[in-house]
């Protein structure tokens, strides 16, 4: 019911009031001078400006924004919870503009990677008018105040930023076993930033998060990304293995260098012992001589034969040429002697 109706309203019930007490004091024979009439008029205003107070009066909830409309068109955005005033319908009018935090899903969407392959992808926008009169009334003319109308135009907006953000992963970098690899948190922040700006300027928007909310492969895309982890670990354990044996022969090496300059080490210690032994065995034989020269070139022959000839040697040698005349003649008197 308008204002002007409610007036109308009022003005007839007093009216059939005044009326019927009129008639009643006619009857009775009352007095027609008395203040009824005065009183009446008061009664009328005193309503009147009350239901004009209460029309004019609108509240302002929280989370809300309110427009207030004159003939239609946005005059003014309140923005404080709380109690108004305006101009009493037709010539103004109360929208309320909710500023709560809404979210969208863009549904499941097939984009394409840096790498050629496809994925399956469903994302969400969280989302909230701005609490800006601007953005209010940029709100009020996009969609008529209608939030569904809202989160269906930017779920358009949604699905195209997905396929241009995805076009620049690689499909390895989105799903991967490595979780190093996988950059899930740039991906929504490249996307947040490609859906802010016109959102905001066509709107009155502001985008509070993206998030993922689901990602997957279609079957061509699984395998050909079994195959490439196949592919990758055989390349792996490729580099392992050649890894493997570089150590390995570098272990080799090491051991085989090592070794030589230990065998040289022990040649060269061998030698010096041979050497000092000689040196020694020539100065016993050098005492020996002196002490006896018959002696010693006794022992020598000995040496000499024990040295050429063994159980299997048959020789046939003069008795009289050394070494063998030792055999026939003995020692020397000299040699007895000493």
């Amino acid at each position: 019911m308008t204002m002007i109706a409610l007036i109308i309203t009022i003005m007839r019930m007093l009216t059939t009031t005044t009326i019927s007490h009129d008639h009643g004091h006619h009857h009775h024979g009352g007095d027609p001078s008395a203040p009824w009439p005065m009183r009446r008029m008061t009664i009328a205003a005193a309503i009147v400006l009350f239901a004009l107070a209460t029309a004019s009066l609108i509240q302002v909830r929280s989370g809300e924004a309110t427009v207030v409309t004159r003939f239609g068109n946005p005059a003014r955005v309140l923005l404080e919870p709380g109690l108004a005033w305006r101009w009493p319908a037709p010539f103004e009018a109360a929208v309320p503009v909710d500023l709560r935090l809404r979210t969208t899903s863009s549904g499941l969407q097939d984009v394409g990677t840096r790498d050629g392959l496809r994925i399956i992808v469903q994302a969400y926008i969280a989302w909230q008018v701005q609490g800006d009169p601007g953005d209010v009334q940029r709100f009020m003319r996009a969609v008529q105040n209608q939030p569904d109308e809202a989160a269906r135009q930017m779920r358009t907006y949604l699905g195209s930023a997905l396929e241009t953000t995805t076009s620049a992963f690689d499909l390895s970098s989105l799903i991967n076993t490595d979780a190093k690899q996988v950059r899930i948190a740039e991906f929504e922040q490249r996307l947040q930033a490609q859906l802010s700006e016109p959102l905001l300027a066509t709107y009155g928007v502001r985008v509070v998060q993206v998030g993922i909310e689901r990602l997957t492969l279609p079957s061509v895309t699984l395998s050909a990304t079994v195959d490439r982890m196949r592919a990758e670990r055989e390349t792996i354990a490729t580099e392992r293995a050649a890894v493997g044996r570089r150590q390995a022969a570098e272990i080799r090496s090491a051991a085989e260098r090592e070794s030589r300059v230990l065998q040289a080490d022990a040649t060269v210690k061998a030698a010096d012992i041979e050497a000092q032994s000689r040196v020694q065995a020539a100065a016993i034989y050098g005492r020996a001589y002196n002490g006896s020269p018959q002696l010693y070139n006794l022992m020598r022959s000995l040496d000499t034969l024990g040295t050429i000839v063994n159980k299997d040697t048959k020789l046939i040698l003069r008795t009289d040429a050394a070494p063998f005349r030792a055999l026939v003649e003995g020692p020397t008197q000299a040699d007895a002697a000493k």
